[in-house]
């Protein structure tokens, strides 16, 4: 990579670990970055994972307020994100892509249409005064469902954990988005460990990624816990959107 590829490349990943910290979908920032520099797309997405794995962990610490009290949430739903996310990297190296891209739109709209609804279809099917404070079986197994999205390629996947959660869990939308971040970074790490064990990762794009991403997640962390509710479900709302279009325009 030239110099000014290598600060295109690292100024992506200051933006993606922001938005994934915020709500997710950073990778339609620093993945498509990486293709316009010339890395073919696998080798694009797997750099492009290991290098996102630190800001996720920053994000996540800087939530760690948000963070009292889900211990025991977080140890049930990430060992679906564990497991999903292994799997979805398995998938990635084994599959064509093609197979599992032709779906991804469609995902991130129906999480769109969970996060905005969420209110309504909350007080439509609340949570029983006794359901456990990490949700049902049924969250578990969405969980693990994102966990191989995410472990495959991973854009939006916050935003699809966010509407998960949120509607089958009682719980703000912050301490929800920052469970989110815990989650998403689970999935990140163990993806990454798969990619590094069987895979090529084209470590100075990964190393560029990563130092942009730890920056973006102090950022998002700080600008994200201070939003309120209506401009975050908001916010998820037109990152989705942008995704959608990048997705069906210009990958």
């Amino acid at each position: 990579m030239t110099l000014l590829e290598s600060l295109a490349v690292f100024v992506a990943g200051i933006g993606a670990g922001t938005i994934n910290t915020i709500v997710g979908s950073g990778t339609l920032i620093s993945f498509p970055t990486l293709l316009a520099v010339g890395f073919p797309p696998v080798l694009a997405n797997v750099s492009n994972t290991v290098g996102l794995v630190p800001g996720s962990v920053v994000g996540a610490w800087g939530y760690r307020r948000e963070l009292a009290g889900q211990l025991s949430r977080l140890i049930r739903l990430g060992c679906a994100s564990v497991l999903g996310g292994v799997a979805g990297a398995l998938l990635l190296l084994e599959l064509p892509a093609e197979a599992f891209q032709a779906i991804v739109p469609v995902l991130i709209a129906l999480g769109c249409v969970l996060v905005v609804a969420q209110p309504w279809i909350a007080r439509q099917v609340r949570p029983r005064d006794n359901a456990p404070a990490h949700g049902s079986w049924a969250v578990w197994v969405l969980v693990f469902a994102t966990g191989v999205y995410g472990g495959y390629f991973g854009a939006a996947q916050g935003i699809i954990l966010i509407a998960v959660m949120g509607i089958g869990m009682t719980d703000s939308l912050q301490r929800i988005n920052a469970a989110k971040n815990v989650l998403a970074a689970l999935v990140n790490g163990v993806a990454a460990v798969v990619f590094i064990a069987v895979s090529d990762v084209a470590w100075v794009a990964a190393g560029l990624i990563a130092g942009g991403a730890i920056l973006g997640g102090v950022l998002g962390s700080s600008v994200g816990r201070k939003l309120p509710s209506p401009a975050l479900r908001g916010f998820v709302a037109i990152v989705g959107i942008i995704a959608i279009v990048q997705l069906l325009f210009f990958a």
